[in-house]
């Protein structure tokens, strides 16, 4: 097995700030474990600032193009971390393999995992991932690493919600192994009700600044939107959150904002610091700030300070849940350390079963 007792060594790839690393060294910590992060491959500058900022002791860059490294490189590592994106695969058939994913971003996490064989892997995607292509997508994505690297693969939505976050955030979780292992591996179980969160919980302790307060003149610019599309049988448009509820899925953009008001009258100087058109309003209506969107994504508070607002909110709807992270994880460190006796099941029987 050859696992060393005291210390995991890992890479990050689509490592935007650092989530899912996050989520695993707290799991490894709560084991007593040290980890060493041997590889960050991130392609976006602000979020690699983020990055730099949060993890000042590596030593390598993570500024890095994945599809442009050579696999064969690369240092040893015990697990591979990476939150890939969701691309159009060419569905050859059901056994296609690499043949199916060349040219995706999921064939540079294949081939990585093909040439250093570490010990298990942990991928994060987004909830369509499922029914993509009718589950073509994933089918292929599970028959590359299960029939073709012979890993034994666990895959299952899981949503921030149940875990300790006050956001509605349904992903999925693809988790695997190398060799002996994987044959007690769970998914977590969702928290106690008493641990669940609402918005209420995470929102900022302080009135915030009136730049989160809406404008009257851009309140009626939504209203007006949102009132267009409901004529054409659409729900795009603004919501306004209850507190003692939860969030939508917080996005990178667009709407994102909008689709998670909140109101918040502590604010009582509404004075406006830059021009606006119209006034601040008067009813509390505002949006979530930067530190309250990393709370509701599990990140210690100012995470992304430093930098332009838009590019906190992004960063942090792109990234993901921490504390799913950490939960999937502390099993997938639990296996490692303990592997039990295989009983391998073809996980692409097990979809219907999943799901």
């Amino acid at each position: 097995m050859n696992i060393a007792p005291n210390k995991f060594t890992f890479i990050d790839l689509f490592a935007g700030v650092g989530g899912i690393r996050l989520g695993f060294e707290q799991a490894c910590k709560d084991f007593g474990l040290s980890t060493e992060c041997v590889f960050t491959s991130e392609i976006d500058e602000w979020a690699c600032r983020t990055y730099r900022k949060n993890f000042p002791m590596d030593n390598h860059d993570p500024k890095s193009d994945i599809t442009k490294v050579d696999e064969s490189q690369l240092p040893d590592f015990d697990v591979l971390l990476a939150g890939f994106p969701c691309q159009a695969f060419s569905i050859a058939g059901k056994r296609g393999g690499f043949d199916d994913t060349r040219g995706t971003l999921f064939f540079d996490v294949a081939r990585i995992i093909k040439e250093k064989r570490p010990k298990a892997f942990l991928l994060e995607n987004v909830k369509g991932l499922i029914n993509h292509r009718g589950g073509k997508t994933l089918e292929v994505i599970v028959n590359t690493l299960e029939n073709d690297l012979g890993y034994t693969v666990f895959h299952k939505v899981l949503n921030a919600k149940d875990y300790g976050l006050a956001q509605m955030r349904e992903r999925v979780y693809i988790v695997g192994f190398r060799g002996d292992y994987g044959g007690g591996f769970v998914f977590p179980q969702p928290v106690s009700e008493s641990e669940f969160k609402v918005i209420r919980d995470i929102i900022e302790e302080d009135p915030v600044e009136a730049k989160y307060y809406l404008s009257t003149v851009y309140i009626e610019c939504m209203k007006a939107h949102k009132a267009r599309h409901q004529a054409k049988g659409h729900g795009f448009g603004y919501e306004i959150r209850n507190l003692d509820g939860v969030a939508g899925a917080i996005v990178c953009g667009g709407m994102g904002k909008e689709r998670n008001l909140i109101i918040d009258p502590r604010q009582t100087d509404l004075t406006p610091t830059t021009h606006i058109k119209g006034e601040y309003n008067r009813d509390g209506l505002r949006r979530m700030t930067p530190k309250e969107w990393e709370r509701l994504q599990g990140f210690p508070d100012d995470w992304t300070a430093g930098i332009a607002n838009v590019h906190r909110y992004k960063q942090m709807g792109n990234s993901v849940a921490v504390p799913v992270i950490k939960a999937v994880a502390h099993n997938i460190i639990t296996e490692l350390r303990n592997p039990t006796q295989l009983k391998r099941v073809s996980t692409i029987a097990q979809l219907k079963l999943v799901f």
